[in-house]
């Protein structure tokens, strides 16, 4: 079935590749990004330009039509203009809704925390009013690990408790997952919630430990490891996170779901991998060796990050499986192409 589809974050990481892959299914794609400056912007220009959409023609609270995709338009405007969203729903009727846009980074939220509550919960509150009035089929939505907080049961399962978040970014996503409870008890508005665990990939993002890694080793740079290098994290390739987001899509919670209308899922590759072999594997592929600097456990930080992906594999018949060393090579091999040193 093809379906018009608004996806949000498409100048960031996981929304545009989500937005290709949609477009390559023969969907309508509107992308929207408010394409602010958490991290270098020329980044997120060129991903744009990736789909077809050329920074010279971005105007905001405009549509502009891709010169690659005759099926994708996109819109920078920001989730928390509830104007110009409502406007933006009522024109375009969108069949369903992948909200990925959010003020991202854990360590960031501590220092700059009314950026989230604007970006995560303001925007977001947008979202779910904009989705019940427009009668939305199905809002997916991104969650995180990061709602697990320090907790010591492994692996993660979406039946834990998540009351204890250690950051503000961990806490916007949780009660993202609240508020979507609400709405689908309250309007019978399907809702799907999505906990990432730590994202990586061609295109990802500079501020996460893959790409800052590699620049440091290739530049020759100390890299800051933190807790002495004792943490490990449920390293996912993008390309294993857009396949279980597309058939999530795809998959409408209903009435006689155990929580009506709402579902909550893990996408992570449940096997977690110590930060020192982490960095091993970006040694061995570059073929430098890094620089380290040891740091003691930074605030907001978690240990460990491992999910179950027992309920995602069950409902989509899907589990993340690109291995650590296939994934950092494909990631090299971009970094390489696209950010020669």
């Amino acid at each position: 079935m093809i379906m018009k589809i608004l996806v949000t974050g498409t100048a960031g990481f996981i929304g545009f590749y989500v937005a290709q892959r949609l477009l390559e299914a023969g969907h309508e794609v509107v992308g929207l990004d408010n394409i602010n400056d958490y991290y270098d912007v020329r980044l997120k220009y060129a991903r744009l330009e990736e789909t077809g959409i050329a920074e010279n023609k971005i105007e905001y609270g405009k549509l502009v039509q891709s010169a690659k995709y005759p099926k994708y338009r996109f819109i920078r405007l920001n989730l928390e203009e509830r104007a110009m969203m409502e406007n933006l729903f009522a024109e375009e009727k969108f069949d369903r809704v992948c909200n990925l846009a959010a003020q991202a980074g854990v360590r960031y939220s501590i220092e700059n925390p009314h950026a989230y509550i604007e970006s995560n919960i303001v925007g977001f509150i947008n979202i779910l009013e904009c989705c019940r009035h427009n009668k939305v089929e199905h809002l997916v939505y991104a969650s995180s690990s990061s709602v697990y907080g320090m907790s010591e049961k492994v692996p993660f399962s979406e039946d834990d408790r998540v009351d204890y978040p250690i950051s503000l970014y961990a806490a916007t996503k949780k009660a993202n997952e609240l508020m979507a409870h609400t709405y689908s008890h309250l309007y019978q508005l399907p809702t799907t919630g999505l906990r990432f665990f730590t994202v990586y990939g061609p295109w990802g993002r500079p501020d996460m430990a893959p790409m800052l890694f590699a620049k440091s080793i290739v530049e020759g740079k100390p890299i800051k490891v933190f807790n002495n290098g004792n943490l490990s994290r449920d390293f996912t390739f993008i390309d294993d996170i857009v396949e279980g987001v597309i058939r999530v899509i795809n998959l409408v919670p209903g009435k006689e779901d155990e929580h009506p209308y709402y579902r909550i899922l893990n996408i992570g590759n449940s096997q977690p991998v110590q930060l020192m072999d982490f960095i091993q594997t970006l040694e061995t592929e570059i073929g430098k060796k890094a620089v380290l600097e040891m740091y003691p456990m930074q605030r907001g930080d978690v240990y460990q990050t491992y999910a179950d992906t027992s309920k995602l594999e069950k409902l989509i018949g899907y589990k993340p499986h690109v291995n650590l060393a296939t994934g950092i090579k494909k990631f090299i091999n971009w970094r390489k192409k696209f950010m020669p040193d």
